[in-house]
């Protein structure tokens, strides 16, 4: 048997708020799932729609995020790195209900590192553009985050979380000097 392609990415590595969430995706090879590419090039109602698509056909996937306060204590690439090796082990545990095994799994993941995972793995940068699952976990992985974004959004309304996800934009930061830092902060990033 082939091994099954885990393909694996983040989202928020570049905010100045909020997590960074990963996912890991196994497409099914015997359900192909039409439009998909890399997050930042399509549209939220397209990532939207595709990520439906994905959570209903993929072989098995799984999302996890490393939180802010771990930004701060571990770096921004050790805590991508973090959610990743999460989202993978939340994908193991959905695809060994389904009467695989890790062992029939390699992974592939978008950028110049590997998580700590006990499978094959080979980071290639811009796998997101280049492989099907890296796609896919790159979708799932950005709606997850926006979603959370929007959900700090109404707890901190003031930050506009809803609207630049936490992106340094101008605005953001504008109202990062006039107000301090919010609760969701990554202290280790200057605004």
């Amino acid at each position: 048997m082939n091994k099954l392609i885990c393909g694996i990415d983040e989202a928020g590595r570049g905010p100045l708020a909020g997590p960074v969430t990963a996912a890991a995706v196994i497409l099914d090879e015997n359900c192909p799932i039409d439009g998909l590419n890399d997050s930042k090039k399509l549209s939220p109602k397209k990532r939207a729609e595709l990520e439906k698509l994905i959570k209903e056909h993929a072989l098995a996937y799984g999302v996890a995020e490393a939180s802010h306060v771990e930004i701060d204590e571990i770096n921004i690439l050790n805590a991508s790195l973090l959610a990743m090796q999460r989202a993978f082990e939340k994908m193991c545990t959905m695809l060994e209900k389904k009467g695989f095994s890790r062992a029939d799994v390699s992974a592939i993941v978008d950028g110049t590192f590997c998580p700590k995972i006990d499978v094959e793995c080979r980071a290639e940068p811009k796998a997101d553009g280049n492989y099907q699952p890296v796609m896919a976990a790159s979708i799932l992985a950005k709606e997850d985050r926006d979603r959370r974004m929007c959900e700090f959004d109404r707890l901190y309304p003031e930050y506009g979380y809803a609207q630049h996800k936490g992106y340094p934009t101008k605005a953001h930061r504008a109202v990062c000097k006039e107000k301090g830092p919010s609760p969701i902060q990554r202290k280790t990033f200057s605004y």
